[in-house]
């Protein structure tokens, strides 16, 4: 069995929209494999440069972010409970997903928010947290130096990242950070690109477990079905 350093839940695209944006990317995290860009015109720089940060992760939205095993916890355990947990969760749905900038990123984005999807992320979080070993100190100093309100002091204490439960928006990455005008631009130029690709509504009827090699890049190690 692959060993992995970290391990988390994803959302995982489908179809050629998924095959698109892997491309895009330079790696594709269901296969496990390196992918050769896209041609694309009209871009502020390289795609290796504008997808260098968001690359090892592949293509997916977070559910529940990266961790690390707690004490006494193993691969074979976290998948017997995601085996166990996935099929109790409904199914979600985002009605549509845009490109846009996001605080300097750019990634696909539902136009509107997603009660079914929020209560998901939220189940996942809470029902698997005991599998997260707790944050080291540095990382817990990491996370502050983005900035973080009470509320999300409050999550990364309890949760071990700040973006969850409340603070929860749902994003598929695409850039690294960029100038905010780059961003901008860049979010326009791929919205055309993905356009014909954008899934409309975009059905989220399953979860994957992936994981973190040595490399620091992400595989999918099984999807598990959510109920209809």
């Amino acid at each position: 069995m692959k060993q992995f350093s970290r391990y988390a839940i994803y959302v995982m695209a489908q179809g050629d929209f998924h095959q698109e944006a892997s491309r895009w990317l330079g790696w594709d995290c269901r296969l496990g494999r390196a992918l050769d860009h896209p041609n694309v015109d009209g871009l502020p720089d390289s795609i290796d440069a504008l997808t260098q940060t968001p690359r090892k992760y592949g293509f997916h939205g977070t559910i529940k972010p990266p961790f690390r095993l707690a004490n006494g916890e193993t691969q074979t355990s976290l998948q017997e409970a995601c085996a166990k947990l996935m099929p109790t969760l409904p199914a979600a749905k985002v009605d549509e997903l845009v490109i846009r900038p996001l605080g300097g990123f750019v990634a696909a984005v539902p136009e509107s928010p997603s009660a079914s999807l929020a209560r998901l992320a939220a189940d996942v979080v809470e029902k698997l947290d005991g599998f997260r070993a707790p944050s080291s100190g540095d990382e817990l100093e990491k996370r502050r130096k983005a900035g973080l309100s009470p509320a999300q002091e409050t999550n990364l204490l309890r949760w071990g990242y700040p973006y969850v439960m409340d603070e929860f928006r749902f994003h598929m990455t695409l850039s690294g950070k960029r100038p905010m005008l780059e961003a901008d631009n860049l979010a326009a130029r791929l919205g055309e690109h993905f356009a014909p690709l954008l899934p409309k509504p975009f059905d989220i009827t399953s979860l994957g477990l992936l994981g973190e090699d040595e490399a620091d890049r992400f595989h999918l190690i099984t999807s598990y079905a959510l109920a209809s």
